[in-house]
């Protein structure tokens, strides 16, 4: 199983630390006798301490290549037999971008490789320069894990030809068209697993940025009294949802403009430090003859470097609100800094969302 990793965590680099990759180096020895793990040793640690996650995973792989004796088929398989011996689900990515690196002019051995490795840690990045470099063949292939028993390899499928996936090279051609991927994401629609369903819907939500219409169209022709393919569609809609989009909002059953109104809207306390909490709470009280279906959500327009706002929305609730009915919702959030957002000192307005609309807002100041 692939351990599940905090990807906002300031030190999330520390996975390839010095103890990490000496525990590398004494696994593919006892794999492979002429193993250089001297050699692996200096050439993964060096400039260690001024390198990122990817760039130290990426070490890792080519560090790996020129301590190993063999050609590339020989090398496969000595990390195949490495693979769950590292006993980390990130630290095994780098056994997949070997393959990205070194493998090119093998594709058939690489292609295998990827879906065993993915099994450890997954080979989303590493597929997608050979999407680059031969999209349609490396789809077909991809086409084929779909229909895995496992589920790590299912995910792959669809996980590593997303259009837009995060830390990893984007696929412009996929982003120009993606009905190439609609095969794959025929054969997942209905996926057992949540860990696949939930990269369905990240893939869709990637292509509803760029082509929304592509992805209602699709959308529609699934059977939504299905309750895994409809879990699927009410989080790949969740973008166009926040936008109040009024085809995604009745593909889930919403109502569409709100009637509704916010009694009372609080964001608590007025001033905050780095790594403290704010508190949201409001009072919703339907003006409408009938129950409606309300997607409550919040917006947090965060100070950035320049004084400028940048808009980031979340998740409250989806309630069914019965005619003149009222509801008390509440949530809290703790401000501080991560890999992908660093805070800075102002006044952060608060919106709160309702199928779309801003019905209310507050705010808080942020003190650094």
């Amino acid at each position: 199983m692939q351990e599940q990793v905090d990807t906002g965590t300031a030190a999330l680099k520390e996975i390839f630390d010095r103890a990490r990759l000496a525990h590398i180096a004494r696994e593919t020895a006892a794999v492979c006798q002429d193993f250089d793990a001297k050699k692996f040793m200096a050439l993964a640690t060096d400039g260690l301490d001024a390198l990122g996650i990817m760039q130290r995973m990426r070490l890792v792989a080519s560090s790996l290549h020129a301590a190993l004796p063999g050609d590339f088929a020989a090398n496969i398989e000595v990390l195949k037999a490495l693979a769950p011996r590292i006993g980390h689900g990130f630290a095994s990515i780098s056994l997949s971008e070997y393959v990205a690196l070194h493998g090119a002019e093998h594709f058939d051995i690489s292609m295998k490789a990827l879906h065993f490795f993915t099994r450890f840690g997954s080979s989303e990045f590493a597929v997608r320069p050979f999407l680059l470099r031969d999209l349609n063949r490396t789809l077909a292939v991809m086409e084929g894990w779909a229909g895995d028993d496992n589920e790590h390899v299912r995910r792959l499928a669809s996980e590593g030809c997303r259009p837009r996936l995060p830390w990893a090279a984007r696929i412009p051609a996929l982003i120009k068209d993606p009905s190439p991927v609609a095969p794959i994401l025929e054969r997942l629609k209905s996926d057992p697993s949540l860990y696949v369903r939930k990269s369905v819907a990240n893939h869709l939500n990637d292509i509803g940025k760029d082509h929304p219409e592509w992805m209602l169209e699709r959308l529609g022709g699934w059977p939504m009294e299905d309750t895994r393919t409809a879990w699927i569609a009410r989080h790949a809609l969740r973008s166009l949802i926040k936008k109040g989009d009024s085809r995604a909002l009745a593909m889930i059953g919403a109502s569409g403009k709100p009637l509704v109104k916010v009694e009372t809207m609080r964001v608590t306390p007025a001033e905050i430090g780095l790594g403290e909490r704010i508190s949201l709470s409001a009072r919703l009280v339907s003006t409408a003859g009938e129950s409606q279906r309300l997607i409550v959500d919040y917006a947090v327009h965060y100070v950035k470097k320049n004084g400028t706002p940048s808009r980031k929305v979340f998740k409250l609730k989806v309630l069914d609100l019965a005619a003149g009915a009222a509801c008390d919702l509440s949530i809290s959030q703790t401000v501080k800094d991560f890999t992908t957002r660093k805070h800075f000192a102002g006044h952060h307005r608060v919106d709160l969302l309702v199928n779309g609309e801003t019905l209310a807002e507050g705010g808080f100041n942020l003190l650094i």
